[in-house]
């Protein structure tokens, strides 16, 4: 036993780790005092990627960073005693609630297609990173064809943009829901009632804005609930924007869905039931949300949130008042 534990300790100390040569172990090193193994941590480490597959389609989840906010954005209704309860139970800030920025690659054979490719630096300076993360996988700009949009607030297309204004992807045909497109692009929204002081509502606008006017001319229109791209559905999801759709992708017997915006956070809008304070349409967005979350649970759907914890990916129960979210395990296979 002496012997075995002698050999467990010196296995574990840096002299023991740093001086073995060829075969043996200096006498200066057996000498050195013992010091505790350290390992070292690349800068790079977590890179931001995380692969599963959707039957035959390789899915990437890449991080484009984070964004945060005053929890009243992302929880409109909570009682104030509760609200102190839940987070502080969780350790997680009021003032500035984090977000994930969480955009969706899809290869289907050669064809390679974004979800929702992110805010670039439109909602604060911690977003940006998803053009360095496609290069980390060995791609381009140019080699996106296509970008499927399911609403257009700029957390979810300002990365269509380069900062001198031209289009960062510009080999895709990027589809827009046509309700936001009217909404948002054509004509001059009203979000006053939305709670973001007026410069913050402005320039909030603005971003959509300069976001969509650099792919205006490689934009398709589409009506929520219609088949945009083959194993892509759009379900319609009104109330958070006019035009924002859900997505299901199919491919073989696998089902994922998209669930965009109906949700910020599992803690806040599923576990708790909070209402999320941007929804343009209060009302039609609660009903989307119930409607969609009971489809969810009842087929056992594997979901994906974009403001979710990273990968975002996960389930629904129900329980006897509204849901449960179960993240999904961490696959190392990819």
């Amino acid at each position: 036993m002496t012997s075995i534990l002698s050999r467990r300790r010196l296995l574990l100390t840096g002299a023991g780790i740093g001086a073995v040569t060829g075969l043996g172990v200096s006498r200066a090193a057996a000498q050195a005092p013992q010091a505790p193994c350290r390992v070292a941590v690349s800068a790079g480490i977590n890179t931001g990627t995380y692969r599963f597959h959707i039957g035959d389609i390789r899915a990437t989840i890449i991080s484009d960073g984070t964004i945060a906010g005053n929890i009243r954005i992302y929880a409109r209704d909570a009682e104030q005693a509760e609200l102190d309860a839940v987070l502080g139970a969780a350790h997680l800030s009021q003032s500035q609630f984090p977000l994930q920025l969480n955009a969706m690659l899809l290869e289907q054979g050669s064809r390679r297609i974004l979800i929702d490719p992110g805010a670039n630096l439109a909602m604060g300076p911690n977003g940006g990173r998803l053009i360095s993360r496609l290069a980390d996988l060995g791609l381009a700009p140019g080699d996106i064809e296509a970008i499927v949009i399911t609403h257009t607030h700029p957390d979810h297309v300002g990365n269509l943009r380069n900062q001198d204004g031209t289009a960062a992807f510009p080999k895709a045909g990027v589809y827009v829901p046509e309700p936001d497109w009217q909404f948002f692009y054509i004509n001059e929204p009203d979000l006053s009632h939305l709670p973001m002081p007026r410069d913050f509502q402005e320039r909030f606008i603005r971003n959509i804005k300069i976001s969509l006017e650099a792919v205006a001319g490689n934009v398709i229109r589409y009506q929520p609930g219609r088949e945009v791209l083959p194993g892509i559905m759009t379900v319609p999801a009104h109330g958070h924007t006019p035009g924002m759709s859900a997505l299901l992708i199919a491919s073989g017997g696998d089902q994922l869905m998209v669930t965009a915006d109906l949700a910020y956070h599992p803690l806040l809008n599923i576990d708790q039931g909070w209402m999320p304070g941007v929804d343009i349409d209060g009302e039609a967005a609660r009903q989307t949300r119930n409607r969609l979350f009971d489809r969810a649970a009842a087929d056992n759907l594997l979901l994906f949130g974009f403001h979710f914890p990273f990968p975002g990916l996960g389930r629904l129960y129900r329980t006897g008042s509204g849901y449960r979210w179960l993240p999904q395990a961490w696959d190392f296979t990819g």
